[in-house]
């Protein structure tokens, strides 16, 4: 099972905390309050060979194993693959050595109906500025692509991948290209890398971290962390053209700044995302909506401590009754 879909298409999608870093899973029993939780560690890493760190979100398959990424640790210091069985036994599935493989993997994994991974580093490969990867069910990794940087390429892929039906994967880089603020590419079923765009900065956006989602007629849809019109970051959407368009630039007031992860779209194709600052109290940060006539709307201001959150880095998930 993969993170999200869309219209029939795959979203592939440190610490201080000394080494006790824990994958956890929240279970909410709704029928006897809305409240009430229970917290189950299902894994507590212990920072050697095993891996450490672990940065983003986890995937399911149909059996109920869970796959992800360890940003550090591994046999060889560079982060880990691994799974974690209903049973709660971890299996490193492989350990990056760095070049030319990758290291650091942030983001988190797709899978296919084969049960082969995909998934991205931020550093290591032949140019040590990161590569899309694949791991398959014998954990052998292919390196897909190698980034090469500026200015004929992408670095430091910071998000996961997103699959077409056709086996194509798609993704950003947080940097470089021709112009040094990062890009979109695509990646097809024969290796070939096509850098669908190259973002210029101001107005159209810089340092695309966070993933993309994609519509059925192709379009692609992601958020820039800064540039657009006000440096506060945008909303923008890449057309099968490799045109792109800012859907919304953020001012950095009330409507929030820096939103530093993925988007998330209804069936109506409303856009759903946070924005790490801003808000009606300043600087805390942001849910909100933007709808298909570009218009956005702040759902929620983050108010701070003690009586709410702060600074949301990650995305959204959306149930089927539309709730986030």
């Amino acid at each position: 099972m993969s993170l999200g879909y869309w219209k029939g298409t795959t979203r592939l999608g440190s610490s201080n905390c000394a080494l006790a870093i824990v994958v956890v899973l929240y279970i909410i029993f709704a029928a006897l309050s809305a409240h009430a939780q229970v917290l189950t560690v299902l894994y507590s890493f212990q920072g050697g060979t095993d891996g450490e760190f672990p940065a983003a979100r986890l995937s399911r398959d149909a059996a109920g194993n869970l796959y992800g990424t360890t940003s550090d640790g591994g046999a060889s210091g560079s982060g880990t693959v691994f799974r974690l069985d209903t049973n709660g036994v971890e299996s490193v599935l492989y350990s990056f050595t760095g070049s030319p493989d990758g290291s650091a993997p942030l983001a988190g994994l797709g899978l296919d109906a084969m049960g082969n991974l995909y998934g991205t580093t931020a550093n290591g490969g032949a140019s040590h500025t990161g590569t899309v990867f694949k791991l398959d069910i014998t954990g052998k990794e292919t390196v897909l692509h190698s980034f090469a940087g500026a200015p004929t390429d992408g670095s430091k892929p910071l998000a996961g991948l997103i699959r077409d039906k056709a086996g194509n994967l798609y993704g950003t880089t947080a940097f470089t290209g021709p112009f040094f603020n990062g890009t979109v590419y695509k990646l097809d079923t024969t290796g070939k890398e096509i850098l669908l765009y190259s973002f210029l900065g101001e107005p159209d956006g810089c340092l695309p971290a966070a993933g993309l989602v994609r519509d059925e007629a192709g379009n692609l849809y992601g958020t820039t962390e800064y540039g657009g019109a006000f440096n506060n970051g945008t909303v923008f959407k890449l057309d099968a053209a490799g045109n792109e368009t800012v859907l919304h630039s953020f001012v950095g007031g009330q409507d929030g700044y820096t939103p530093a992860a993925g988007l998330v779209p209804d069936e109506a194709g409303n856009l759903y995302g946070t924005t790490e600052g801003g808000g009606a109290f300043g600087v805390f940060g942001t849910v909100f909506k933007l709808d298909a006539t570009g218009k956005l709307t702040v759902l929620h201001s983050f108010a701070g401590a003690p009586t709410d959150g702060e600074f949301p880095l990650a995305g959204l998930i959306r149930d089927k009754a539309g709730n986030l």
